[in-house]
């Protein structure tokens, strides 16, 4: 049943932007349901953080229309803005105050009173894990701290959309993970979440839909499984060690790669239960033991490879001022 548009959170179409003489965004369409997380994934200079500040309102588009919440982008900007938060790339902490005072400044620009601006800003810093260091400067707060500070503080004014420009870049592991754990738990209480991100794992593991964005365009747009399907290059891999038994499977396998040195074959397949039967159907039949039975599906690096021309989302040779383009 195709999404009506009452009940998509982001529906854009044609949004387009220029700086310069560099297209940016080439009239791309975009729809996010409500309640789900949407990746938009590119190299550096794809146009990504464009497309966030374009539908959070904070530049305007050259071409296109959007509706965010409900709300027309540009006839009703005022209500958009009261609808969404915004985390972007470079953290929105003062370090010259402490946690809670962030909290506190927040709470005052949505004109919440005293006694709700304290109310929120304890639960939030106690969702977040940071009511201990509440009253340190935030300076003296590691990365992964501040990068949750910054979403606490992005909820003071309870979004119902949340767009994430990159909020995990620099983070090591364990701060990553917390913050995925935070993203999901977000989704669970009803937010949309619009993720950028430069790790193609965060998008598999995170996003119900990922849209692939390369020269202003985006050339590609479904959920991780969708996208992985439209690439070839997966293969069963049997691995044997009986000299005789591996002649045998190679000479009624005639599609199979051999590969002599290790004693194994690999059969193009695209790792399906009913292609991984038949393989083990026929080798059952032909009385053939193999040691080892691995699958290669494609993942996301190969997507988006074969998409965008580079393995790296965060290279794009072409980019001379990633920061004006982005």
């Amino acid at each position: 049943m195709p999404t009506t548009d009452h009940e998509l959170a982001i529906a854009a179409t044609g949004l387009r932007k220029s700086f310069g003489d560099r297209t940016v965004l080439d009239g791309i369409d975009i729809q996010v349901p409500a309640g789900t997380i949407f990746s938009l994934l590119g190299p550096n200079g794809a146009g990504k953080t464009t497309a966030v500040k374009i539908l959070s309102t904070l530049i305007s588009a050259d071409g296109g229309q959007a509706r965010i919440a409900g709300h027309d982008l540009t006839a009703q900007a005022q209500a958009v803005r009261a609808a969404i938060g915004v985390t972007g790339q470079f953290s929105a902490v003062d370090g010259l105050i402490t946690g809670e005072e962030n909290m506190l400044l927040m709470a005052d620009l949505h004109h919440l009173s005293k006694r709700e601006g304290r109310q929120v800003t304890a639960e939030l810093l106690e969702r977040f894990d940071l009511t201990e260091a509440a009253k340190k400067p935030a300076s003296t707060y590691s990365g992964g701290m501040k990068r949750r500070l910054d979403i606490a503080m992005t909820l003071v004014g309870s979004p119902r959309i949340i767009f994430l420009d990159e909020p995990t870049t620099g983070l090591d592991p364990r701060s990553r993970h917390t913050m995925w754990q935070i993203i999901r738990e977000l989704v669970s209480d009803g937010v949309t979440v619009f993720l950028t991100t430069q790790y193609l794992d965060e998008a598999d593991e995170l996003a119900d839909r990922i849209a692939v964005l390369n020269n202003g365009k985006i050339v590609a747009q479904g959920s991780a499984e969708e996208l992985k399907r439209l690439v070839p290059g997966g293969h069963v891999r049997l691995r044997f060690s009986d000299p005789t038994a591996y002649e045998r499977a190679a000479t009624a396998l005639r599609e199979a790669s051999r590969d002599d040195e290790s004693l194994a074959l690999q059969i193009p397949s695209d790792g399906s239960q009913r292609e991984l039967r038949a393989i083990l159907d026929w080798l059952d039949a032909a009385g053939i033991e193999a040691d080892e039975l691995t699958v290669h599906t494609p993942d996301l690096d190969d997507v988006f490879f074969a998409l965008t021309g580079t393995s790296d989302p965060t290279t794009d040779p072409t980019t001379t001022d990633k920061e004006t383009v982005r």
